[in-house]
């Protein structure tokens, strides 16, 4: 069985020791992908795209130990999304000045946007966080039970199959695949819970 995960402020709590492999370990398999999307997002090259994710984990690595949960100050995820922002808008200012010296001006538009839009860019960076949240969620859970089971609740929950469908292809009855659905929705719920009662993210 799955060790239990650390609520996310204990977790924020122990990153700041350099031999807590673990707590790294978590952090990055929830975050690494998002700020990767979003820097994609944001108009930045696969390669340039990682390289900010690293330059992103290693801010993080060399501020987190100031870092403590305050409700007035604002969320972790704020904090961290703040610093992926920062070091966006930088490098594509860095990409603008140089596309600038050679005439071109498509980084430009997205520099711009990129400042103008804060308020819908915390949006998406909540919906962004949301999703990658599911992912690490559907992970673990899946894991945890039956192919069979899985694959009736993917196909009734995700795929939006009925539930009829889903027993035909499955060879399960109808009412195994509605306990089945029900089961690993009350697992995701628990997972994402873990996280969300600790409002220190």
């Amino acid at each position: 069985m799955p060790r239990v995960p650390d609520t996310k402020a204990s977790l924020i709590l122990r990153l700041p020791s350099a031999d807590d492999a673990e707590a790294w370990r978590e952090f990055v398999s929830i975050y690494e992908p998002f700020v990767y999307r979003f820097a994609r997002r944001g108009g930045l090259q696969d390669a340039d795209a990682r390289e900010l994710v690293q330059n992103v984990l290693l801010s993080v690595a060399r501020a987190v130990g100031r870092w403590r949960p305050d409700h007035q100050r604002g969320r972790f995820r704020t904090w961290l999304f703040r610093i992926a922002r920062n070091q966006l808008l930088d490098l594509l200012a860095k990409q603008k000045r140089s596309a600038v010296s050679r005439g071109g001006s498509g980084l430009f538009d997205v520099f711009e946007q990129l400042t103008a839009t804060s308020d819908s860019t915390e949006l998406h960076l909540r919906l962004e966080h949301r999703q990658e949240l599911f992912r690490w969620a559907a992970d673990r859970v899946k894991k945890s039970v039956k192919e069979a089971t899985w694959q009736a609740f993917w196909m009734t929950a995700v795929e939006d199959k009925s539930a009829e469908t889903a027993a035909s292809e499955l060879g399960l009855t109808t009412g195994a695949i509605y306990i089945a659905r029900s089961r690993v929705l009350a697992r995701l719920r628990d997972e994402i819970q873990k996280w969300e009662d600790d409002d220190a993210m």
